[in-house]
């Protein structure tokens, strides 16, 4: 067997991302079929959504502090396993227990571990691998995000529309077996683990003020992308009253090839341009993106406006990861945690209060996404803000 090197750990990394993505897009998917098939309510959906990413919070927190002492590998294997499992049993347990909510719950927050595991230690080990270009590799690297999110869409939606959406269970073992092999193939990959080094320059960042301005532009990157895209499908089929085939391709699959074609971008150029204007841009366009899905009463300019939405957060996650390490000249697990820990704090925030909103208006989807145009307004407020002052 050929010894694997520094180059197919970034290749288990892109993967891995991918099964973060079916993580966090997968039960959005299933969010209508839910509703008809086991009564749960649109309260209960927005719920699930709270639990995926408040699990990761609390994931991200402790490995922040404990993922050095456990090891890289170690934590990678947990992770795998955890979604592996989490897979498995969202397909048995809604047909086995008595409560069908708590039984998807439980899945949820088993394979939340995971994905909250994987947030954190990915962007590290990449960061940890001899690479020239540092920023290009981390968006490259949010990039499979974005191609996971287009698969775990794509394929779902092709094989409801064949085998009908209530056999969706089987797709979720599908899931299960592409995290197993993903964590088999991290067994094998060298991975560099930290140092005291890192250790000591974690003890600067707090001593930082764009530490503190990474985390708000963080929450605001988490919110603005994740209250679309868990969305998206619900928002066509009830909002826009297109079929799920049509919504699914139109708007959360559109949102997630736009927002991968972005990073793939942000990666070819991160080191030529200004990243800080080039996420006033993004904040922009984002905007504007969520005024066309919110405002506009022709179904097709709404879809345009969730597609467009995607392209607009590409950088933005990325983006605030590479000033990050730019300018507090730091890859370690702690800066990466809590950059995680802030993001997926968003992640949590953004869908549910568009959620709530929503629900406070009776079902209209419009009056949601308008909300979550204050969290662009607040990344352009951050960002111009790092332009007037040092922030070191």
């Amino acid at each position: 067997m050929k010894k694997l090197n520094y180059k197919h750990t970034i290749s288990a990394c892109f993967v891995g991302y991918i099964v973060q993505a079916i993580v966090c897009n997968f039960a959005p998917l299933l969010f209508v079929g839910w509703n008809k098939e086991f009564n749960i309510s649109l309260v209960q959906l927005t719920s699930i959504i709270t639990v995926t990413f408040f699990t990761q919070i609390v994931v991200d927190l402790i490995a922040t502090k404990y993922a050095d002492k456990v090891g890289y590998k170690n934590c990678l294997l947990i992770s795998h396993g955890c979604s592996f499992l989490g897979f498995v049993l969202l397909a048995i347990l809604p047909y086995t227990v008595k409560n069908v909510f708590a039984g998807i719950m439980a899945s949820v927050m088993l394979y939340s571990i995971g994905s909250g595991l994987l947030e954190v230690l990915i962007s590290p080990v990449v960061e940890s691998c001899p690479t020239s270009n540092k920023a290009g590799a981390m968006s490259l690297l949010h990039s499979f995000y974005c191609w996971g999110s287009v698969l775990v869409i794509g394929a779902s939606t092709l094989y409801m529309a064949v085998f009908g959406r209530e056999n969706w269970r089987y797709l979720s073992y599908i899931w299960a077996g592409l995290a197993l092999l993903n964590g088999i193939f991290f067994y094998f990959v060298p991975i560099k683990e930290p140092t005291k080094e890192d250790a000591k320059r974690d003890s600067k960042l707090f001593k930082s003020k764009f530490f503190y301005i990474a985390i708000i532009l963080m929450i605001c990157a988490g919110a603005a992308e994740l209250a679309m895209s868990q969305w998206a499908s619900t928002f066509a089929e009830n909002g826009l009253h297109v079929s799920k085939t049509v919504g699914d391709l139109a708007g959360p699959m559109a949102f997630a090839i736009l927002m991968g074609t972005g990073r793939v971008i942000f990666s070819k150029v991160s080191n030529k341009i200004n990243i800080k204007k080039y996420l006033c841009m993004s904040a922009v366009v984002c905007i504007i993106a969520y005024l066309m899905a919110g405002c506009a009463k022709n179904p097709i300019v709404s879809l345009i406006g969730c597609a467009m939405c995607g392209l607009a957060v590409s950088a933005m996650w990325p983006g605030t990861i590479s000033l990050s390490t730019d300018i507090l000249k730091s890859g370690s697990t702690m800066l990466f945690g809590i950059l995680a820990l802030s993001g997926d704090v968003g992640c949590t925030m953004g869908p549910t209060l568009i959620g709530y909103i929503t629900n406070l208006y009776h079902g209209d989807f419009k009056k949601g996404l308008l909300f979550a145009i204050m969290f662009p307004v607040i990344i352009l407020i951050s960002i111009l803000g790092i332009n007037k002052k040092k922030v070191r």
